[in-house]
């Protein structure tokens, strides 16, 4: 089947919203972070990407029709190469307030859950799978995009920007559709030719959500997201 949809745009761009709203709009199944408990065995495929090894993108997108968010966003170039009809979204928000999202929900999450890991470790109950995926996100993100230097907010904002360019210059007109919260339905149902749902675009993933679901459990459990 191979990807229709590929998602060029950062985590903390609406990505998690895109992916509802594209299987939603039947393009289902849709790859995003959240899908890799689903899929542990994607973790060692994601860390050979990260380190510019050769990738079974067909293999590893069975039964996907579109990817949005990390891990895949880094990856865009392979898989239009990959899939050469699929169409490009490149999700973005203002610089600077997604600097501020990912240091408050995102990061926060990967260090808490390095942490735990690393005391887990001393006690000899460390899970092999947890730390793989926790060594997958630092050597897809924080350090294979941003050199680990979260703390540098011009360079982190310089990298995000850096990037979103690329695409843009880089993505044949007419394949690349660029959308930022709260456009909603249109833009996205034109550039993908079909209806447009009666229901409302699904707005969800707040950095306020996030901090409640995901670092609020974790802080209460003493467990890693």
């Amino acid at each position: 089947m191979g990807l229709k949809v590929i998602g060029a745009g950062f985590g903390r761009t609406g990505t998690f919203s895109l992916k509802l709203a594209l299987e939603r709009l039947g393009f289902d199944k849709c790859y995003h972070m959240m899908e890799m408990p689903l899929v542990p065995h994607h973790i060692e495929v994601w860390r050979a990407a990260a380190a510019g090894q050769n990738v079974d993108w067909e293999t590893l997108f069975s039964g996907y029709q579109a990817a949005v968010d990390w891990p895949s966003c880094n990856f865009w170039r392979q898989q239009l190469k990959a899939f050469p009809d699929a169409k490009v979204i490149l999700t973005r928000r203002d610089a600077e307030q997604w600097y501020a999202s990912v240091m408050h929900t995102i990061w926060l999450s990967s260090e808490q859950g390095r942490m735990d890991l690393a005391d887990a470790d001393q006690h000899g109950s460390v899970e092999s799978q947890a730390q793989d995926r926790i060594k997958m996100v630092y050597e897809v993100i924080w350090d294979g995009v941003f050199g680990m230097r979260m703390e540098n907010k011009r360079h982190v904002i310089n990298c995000f920007e850096r990037h979103n360019q690329e695409v843009i210059n880089s993505v044949p007109r007419g394949k690349l559709l660029v959308i930022e919260p709260g456009d909603g339905w249109a833009p996205l149902c034109e550039f993908l030719e079909v209806d447009v749902p009666e229901n409302d675009y699904p707005r969800i993933n707040s950095t306020e959500d996030f901090q409640k679901r995901v670092l609020g459990t974790a802080m209460a459990s003493g467990e890693s997201h």
